[in-house]
């Protein structure tokens, strides 16, 4: 059983750490950096396919019963919700490469893609921690973006993680991985394509 005030701060980090914050915040600071305020838009742009569709299509699921709840816990249950999330954001990125976004933008939504299609063939047999791997997916692009200051941002991630297993959605061993093919994915796409 976890302490209330230790389930409140996790429930807090969890929420607070879902992937679509992660991407309401990065996709339109990434695109500020690479393009000011028509790079702004571009982020917006991009977050609109990676963050709110996204949440959108979990909640009509979840509210039509093809799975729990948002966090889409059961790993059974994230196979079925993966189409929809992985069909918004590959349509996502498809646009903005056509469309010509800057490269930041699309190297970011670019490697949201292979992360997400890398946790997608683990899940058909395990389960792995999506807001780890999206956690640290954006601290390794910060880095590569804005410099290794943005490591001051570690101690979240992990806290991140922490919250996840203290919640018991996950196990240490499905944040660890999460955390390992979030960085070790996003990151050499990211530098390649930014």
């Amino acid at each position: 059983m976890v302490p209330r005030g230790e389930a409140c701060w996790a429930w807090l980090l969890s929420d607070g750490g879902e992937p679509r914050n992660w991407m309401l915040i990065l996709a339109p600071l990434l695109g500020w950096h690479a393009d000011g305020w028509a790079g702004l838009g571009w982020g917006l742009f991009a977050a609109l396919f990676t963050a709110v569709l996204p949440t959108l299509i979990l909640r009509f699921g979840e509210r039509r019963r093809y799975w729990g709840d948002r966090h889409v816990r059961r790993r059974q249950d994230r196979i079925v919700a993966a189409p929809g999330v992985m069909g918004s954001v590959l349509t996502g990125s498809a646009l903005l490469y056509a469309l010509d976004a800057p490269a930041a933008v699309v190297a970011l939504v670019t490697a949201m893609v292979a992360v997400l299609l890398a946790l997608l063939m683990i899940t058909f047999f395990w389960k792995v921690s999506v807001h780890s791997a999206v956690a640290s997916g954006a601290l390794a692009i910060l880095v590569t973006g804005f410099g290794p200051w943005m490591l001051v941002l570690a101690p979240l991630v992990v806290l991140i993680g922490w919250s996840r297993v203290r919640l018991h959605c996950h196990t240490v061993g499905q944040v660890a991985v999460g955390m390992l093919i979030g960085a070790a994915v996003s990151t050499p796409l990211y530098t390649f394509l930014g």
